[in-house]
């Protein structure tokens, strides 16, 4: 979807960016998500994306396994996209980047909330250490090779992803 193809980086990011990486998939994905969005026209209609592009989205999203494209009964050639375990599993990006834009790009507040439906409670994201539980910073994560990290040979660094 980026136009461009990241097969030279081995890094989970890039791929990802590959199916979610253009302006309007968080935005489809967001609306499915939290507005129960799943109809075409309904889509188009909330976010004014043109036609060709959100089938190309929801097209790119059924293939990559983020959707599921249902008849809606009594009309065959209408559909219903919703969202599979891999794309529920989009949810902290989405709130990560609402609070990074609540923090930098929002002069009359966050125009949202989110909220445990269980108990009204206001839900958000922490980076904690596995170990100790303690994350400050951003300054305080390095990444390691992983499994499929860098072989033998390959440049090894703290910060390279």
């Amino acid at each position: 979807m980026l136009g461009r193809t990241y097969e030279g980086q081995n890094c989970s990011a890039a791929r990802a960016l590959e199916v979610v990486g253009e302006r309007w998939s968080l935005l489809i994905i967001r609306d499915a998500m939290f507005k129960g969005v799943t109809r075409f026209g309904d889509f188009q209609q909330r976010l004014g994306v043109a036609t060709n592009i959100l089938k190309a989205r929801l097209d790119a999203f059924v293939e990559a396994g983020l959707m599921e494209r249902r008849h809606l009964s009594g009309h065959p050639k209408h559909f219903a996209y919703v969202l599979t375990d891999k794309g529920l599993d989009l949810q902290p990006v989405i709130m990560a980047l609402t609070a990074w834009g609540d923090r930098w790009d929002a002069p009359d507040g966050p125009p949202v909330h989110y909220r445990h439906t269980a108990c009204g409670d206001t839900v958000h994201l922490e980076t904690r250490c596995a170990g100790c539980g303690e994350v400050h910073s951003a300054t305080e994560v390095v990444t390691r090779p992983g499994a499929a990290g860098p072989g033998r040979g390959e440049p090894r660094s703290d910060r390279a992803i």
